[in-house]
């Protein structure tokens, strides 16, 4: 009586939520083909909480016995399928398959299952919802949905028909769905399968790891110990390529054991949900009342903000030229779905390597997809044999894919090899990256490729100091220029912004870091300084936060100003010979900065103000890469003066204000439309 009630509720559930319309849609579809299959399959829709309010009984087996609820739904649809004539190939009620796909699971603590804890439930066979970042995929392969197997003893009368059809349940191997050892039930004689009937669904096998592993890959572990374990995810048919490496997502589905040559833990994927990062209502009071102090120009707020940033890191005042370009960089980086152009990669010229790395690792800290690159790992995908045997090969993701919307710190870039050095060039200038899978290697027929998007940020540096620097200086350098020869030339053009920070350099005032150093050695948590305890860095964390998810536009006077700059600065520096040393990446590049500048101001529009300081700073780059121009920039254009107070601010202003008219002057004289240009340009 209960199970037909449940049937019965199965029935009022379909009728309600529009799922019997659509099952009756996929018979015609089926009935159409008029071919006969060992199984028809079937995703229905189901809203727990609708089911639970409907009959409770049913709900209950759809939360906690899955299997038996789809035999429910199974007979339900077979009856409609008879009643109604839907599939006229259709025998027997085996041959239906229910996938049942919930849209959600009670937001309660036995229905997460946390990738962190130990031991994990495989053996209840129910519905769990976990979240994890894809860390390694594989290619897509065939597992078998069904097949029909036949009495090898023509007397028999299970020798014709559809008796015996064995269907893919959660957690079943391809040998517990597909064997030569089968048995009749009638006559006990062997049952060979009926291999035209056999039905092929898509398979594909991801690895996730939970968000609080990325800590290991973040050069941080609050100096605890700790170990992650990915966990496998199967995905099956419509399921297949709806996960992307370095993507976090939700996950509803049921827990397994699988046995290979070890025994693992698996999950047979349900439905899947990406996740995005929740965006904060606004920032703290400290920054709110500071902005409104600096409401009056559009270059006080984010001096300041590079001047306090990461004080317990660096005293106040030091290196504020490199970290505006941190806070820049940061505050491009997002999940809007925009193209990869917004990116800002950054390229550090140092002889302090210790305090380079130690602010560069706390900056990458800030937001969840900031990544250390360790250096026994590879930045970019890897591949290898897939452990469950499927034939499949594994994609891992390597540095740069887990660092998807974020920033991937590298370290010294001349700790890399030249091969690896090639490859970060050209993903660089393609923002791609393209793994070969070659055939012969991993037993298929033919070769196959994948190309996956790079949506990240590249940060690096390289050690003035080193001793095979020191052997391969170079004396012919131009004015303004450095000396970057222990790096390819064509890979230093690729990044970005060039930033110098040696010891010669105004962005490094040399007694303020050693006296802060001092201090740190002696109170490695004290607070030294006001702007340590004012603005905390749970406030930068959500002023950047809040900072990067800004839309912004620009006005009609900045796109005029960023277009003139990049065809006056082109014609510049343009070589007969050899061309022009800016691409045309450059201008993608000014239009990141003068949005960063734009979002980190908080604002939703970009000024020509943005465009200055977006032109200093690449002009500055340009500078150190091939020397100066008639567009001379100072190195410390962005920061002329030390900023102790609001006096030294409104000088700043003022000279930015000159700086602003020199480039209107350079526009005018070198931009489109006048006289240097001819008709091809």
């Amino acid at each position: 009586m209960s199970n037909l009630k449940m049937k019965e509720a199965a029935l009022i559930y379909l009728d309600r939520s529009g799922g019997l319309q659509k099952f009756i849609d996929d018979c015609k579809y089926y009935n159409d083909s008029k071919q006969s299959y060992a199984v028809y399959r079937f995703n229905i829709l189901i809203n727990p909480s609708d089911v639970v309010e409907l009959y409770a009984e049913l709900g209950n087996h759809i939360l906690h016995h899955p299997l038996k609820a789809a035999q429910v739904f199974q007979s339900v649809c077979f009856i409609a399928v008879k009643t109604l004539s839907l599939i006229g190939q259709l025998q027997t009620e085996t041959q239906i398959n229910i996938v049942l796909k919930l849209t959600h699971l009670p937001s309660l603590p036995s229905y997460c299952l946390d990738l962190c804890e130990f031991p994990v439930d495989y053996t209840s066979q129910r519905f769990y919802i976990m979240q994890g970042i894809v860390i390694a995929i594989t290619t897509v392969t065939k597992y078998t949905q069904g097949a029909r197997f036949l009495c090898s003893d023509e007397a028999c009368p299970f020798s014709k028909g559809f008796q015996y059809v064995r269907v893919h349940v959660p957690g079943a191997t391809e040998s517990a769905t597909i064997r030569n050892d089968f048995l009749c039930n009638l006559c006990s004689s062997s049952l060979q399968e009926d291999r035209k009937f056999r039905v092929l669904g898509d398979k594909q096998i991801v690895e996730i790891i939970a968000t609080e592993a990325l800590h290991a890959f973040q050069g941080y572990s609050k100096n605890q110990p700790f170990r992650f374990q990915s966990l496998t995810i199967f995905l099956r048919d419509e399921l297949v390529n709806k996960m992307n490496i370095g993507n976090e997502y939700k996950i509803i589905g049921i827990p397994t054991c699988v046995k290979t040559s070890q025994t693992a833990v698996c999950i047979e994927a349900n439905s899947i949900t990406l996740c995005h990062l929740k965006v904060p209502s606004g920032i703290s009071d400290n920054f709110r009342c500071l902005l409104s102090l600096t409401s009056s120009s559009c270059w006080k707020f984010t001096a300041i903000l590079a001047n306090i940033f990461a004080s317990h890191i660096v005293p106040p005042g030091t290196y504020n030229l490199l970290k505006l370009c941190l806070l820049m960089s940061l505050v491009q980086t997002s999940d809007r779905n925009k193209e990869s152009e917004d990116c800002l990669d950054i390229l550090i010229i140092t002889s302090d390597t210790l305090l380079i790395d130690r602010l560069l690792n706390f900056s990458i800290n800030l937001f969840p997809h900031g990544i250390r690159h360790p250096g026994s790992t590879e930045i970019f995908p890897t591949l290898s044999r897939n452990k469950y045997g499927t034939g499949a090969v594994s994609i891992q993701a390597g540095s740069a894919l887990l660092a998807k919307d974020g920033i991937c710190f590298i370290g010294d870039l001349s700790s890399h090899k030249k091969d690896k050095l090639e490859q970060l060039q050209s993903v660089l200038e393609s923002r791609s990256i393209t793994v070969y899978i070659p055939g012969k290697k991993f037993g298929d027929d033919i070769d196959q490729q994948m190309t996956f998007p790079v949506q990240c940020s590249f940060w690096s540096f390289v050690d003035m100091d080193s001793s095979s620097r020191r052997n391969t200086q170079k004396n012919n350098t131009l004015i303004g220029q450095m000396d970057c020869s222990l790096i390819p030339a064509n890979l230093v053009e690729t990044f970005g912004l060039l930033i110098n920070c040696n010891e010669s350099s105004p962005c490094h005032p040399h007694f303020p870091t050693v006296q802060h150093t001092l201090k740190k050695a002696i109170d490695p948590e004290g607070l030294f300084y006001f702007a340590s305890k004012q603005f905390t860095t749970e406030d930068f964390e959500k002023l950047l936060a809040f900072a990067k998810n800004l839309d912004v536009e620009f006005s009609l006077e900045a796109e005029r100003m960023i277009h003139g700059y990049y065809l006056a600065s082109r014609r510049i520096r343009t070589d007969f010979i050899y061309g022009s040393k800016l691409s045309a990446s450059a201008l993608k590049y000014l239009v990141s900065l003068s949005e960063a500048h734009a979002r980190l101001n908080l604002r939703n529009k970009v000024l020509k103000e943005d465009v200055l300081i977006a032109a200093l700073l690449f002009e500055t780059s340009l500078t150190l890469k091939y020397g100066a121009t008639v567009f001379c920039v100072a190195p410390n254009a962005v920061f002329p003066f030390e900023l102790y107070n609001e006096e030294y601010l409104q000088q700043r202003d003022l000279y930015l204000t000159q700086c602003q008219k020199q480039l209107q002057q350079f526009i005018a004289t070198y931009g489109p439309g006048t006289a240097v240009f001819t008709n091809d340009e």
